[in-house]
């Protein structure tokens, strides 16, 4: 098999109405990554109204992006077979369907299923408007419109709790799922008049043992990472959970590699570009999802801020990246850098980021917003840079199994970020403290007087303070790494066309 270039997406056209078509898209995916966190504002009110036990709680958080997170590749290859439309559009109503059903629920065990329903619908629309976006813009603009694209996710994760709370505080609390009824009936009326159709001409046979091991895998492995902070990692049934993960995700490669019409071709693991790029998509994942996971303990337990006004002072990293990629600078320092260059710069921004905000955040937000700020800077360069380079290194007849992939490797990089550097902080904090329990705010209790308390919040620092340099470190890195296959890759194309 000859290894895809960047070129391989230059065929694209420009649609007239392009950008009138990815306003609709963002629409849409918008309202499937604000259900990622709206529901994280409403569980008081759950608990309370629907009699929801903890279990219940965590499974109707989790049956969401369990569920989400395990179809995406089938997802994409599916769009990829029968038209990214279609798919589009089969993922807004299911979408529809699964909200009606969620905010009519009765009972913990009918929200919980309704969840479920909806994951299967934002696995279609997280795949299908990726690759919607490579058919319809052309390489000179593609850039631009992945980071208007990628610009969504940081917008829906910092508007989710804000509009939750909003909706609770003036409405019950299935108004937070009705809300995306008549969003999903306007996407889907302007899906169906705007959108072109594409798929794979190929009309390859459909890989159904590939994606029910796919599927298996990747919900295994995301539920082990979703039930490691709560249940212990060492625990049986995460550890379960993760061998079955590994063993079937196993099983997929070696039937991949030997069919004829692979769902996922694994040749393109031999493309130094798509290495680099994937590369790059985990850690800077990994260092966001990470960082914010301990921002949030930090903001509260350290410096005393309340859950919402925790949340909205980690706005200014979204703010950010929002700002920035509408005003285009991503794609303009991407023009003028190429995608190596960009790359690089983006993840050294996001790890000096988490630097100042480990160095000099620790008992002054002042000194953590200059970090978010910075952090934010780079993710908004990085971040759709890193995604071009995924779906330029795959066929065009393959995006929507690219956006499968783009889109696994953020759910993996956002759950190693939360296990990796919660570990770092526990291991830390552990080491510091003397009393038995590991967790802060049981620490606290534990504490008998004001000096002890006051070691134990110092401790409780010093660990956040070591987990944000080591994701620091891992991201820097990182972005050396992705740089330095991608500029090989290039200088192997380079090479190839100069021989031709």
């Amino acid at each position: 098999m000859t290894a895809p270039t960047a070129e391989s997406l230059t065929a694209s056209p420009r649609h007239p109405q392009r950008w009138l078509i990815l306003g609709v898209i963002c629409l849409a995916q918008l309202t499937v990554l604000l259900d990622n966190t709206v529901l994280s504002v409403a569980i008081p009110s759950l608990t309370r109204e629907l009699d929801a036990s903890t279990s219940d709680i965590q499974w109707m958080i989790n049956a969401y992006s369990l569920v989400q997170s395990g179809l995406l590749l089938t997802a994409g290859s599916a769009a990829d077979r029968w038209g990214r439309k279609k798919m589009l559009a089969v993922g807004l109503a299911l979408f529809g369907i699964g909200s009606l059903c969620a905010g009519l629920a009765q009972s913990s065990g009918q929200l919980i299923a309704a969840r479920a329903g909806m994951g299967i619908g934002g696995a279609l629309l997280m795949t299908t408007t990726l690759a919607v976006v490579v058919q319809i813009f052309d390489d000179a603009e593609r850039v631009k419109a992945i980071g208007l694209w990628a610009t969504i996710n940081s917008l829906g994760f910092a508007a989710g709790p804000l509009l939750g709370g909003f909706m609770l505080n003036h409405f019950w609390w299935g108004s937070i799922f009705l809300i995306n009824i008549p969003v999903a009936l306007i996407g889907l009326a302007a899906v169906l008049k705007l959108v072109p159709e594409s798929k794979n001409p190929q009309g390859d046979r459909p890989d159904l043992v590939g994606a029910l091991l796919s599927t298996i895998g990747m919900a295994s492995v995301v539920y082990a990472i979703i039930s490691g902070p709560e249940h212990g990692w060492t625990s049986s049934q995460v550890l379960v959970s993760a061998v079955v993960g590994v063993l079937v995700l196993g099983a997929f490669t070696a039937w991949e590699l030997r069919i004829p019409y692979p769902m996922l071709d694994m040749h393109f693991f031999r493309n130094q570009r798509f290495i680099g790029a994937v590369a790059g998509a985990i850690l800077v994942a990994f260092g966001m999802a990470g960082s914010l996971f301990l921002l949030t303990q930090h903001l509260q337990f350290v410096l005393g801020y309340e859950p919402l006004e925790a949340g909205l002072r980690t706005a200014p990293l979204a703010v950010t990246i929002v700002a920035l990629n509408l005003a285009g600078v991503g794609a303009k320092v991407h023009a003028r850098l190429g995608t190596p260059a960009t790359i690089l710069a983006g993840m050294s921004l996001t790890a000096a980021g988490l630097a100042v905000i480990a160095l000099f955040g620790g008992d002054d937000y002042n000194g953590m917003l200059v970090g978010l700020v910075i952090m934010g800077a780079g993710i908004a360069f990085a971040m759709p840079a890193m995604a071009n380079a995924i779906m330029s290194a795959i066929p065009p007849e393959k995006a929507g199994v690219g956006a499968g992939i783009n889109g696994t490797l953020a759910e993996f990089g956002n759950g190693l970020g939360v296990a990796v550097l919660g570990a770092v902080l526990n291991s830390r904090f552990a080491s510091l403290v003397t009393v038995s329990a590991v967790s802060f705010p049981a620490a606290m209790g534990a504490a008998k007087t004001t000096g002890e308390r006051e070691r134990i919040a110092d401790a409780f620092a010093s660990g956040l303070e070591t987990s944000q340099l080591v994701g620091a470190v891992a991201v820097f890195l990182g972005g050396i790494l992705a740089a330095a296959l991608l500029r090989r890759a290039e200088r192997a194309d380079s090479v190839r066309e100069n021989a031709a």
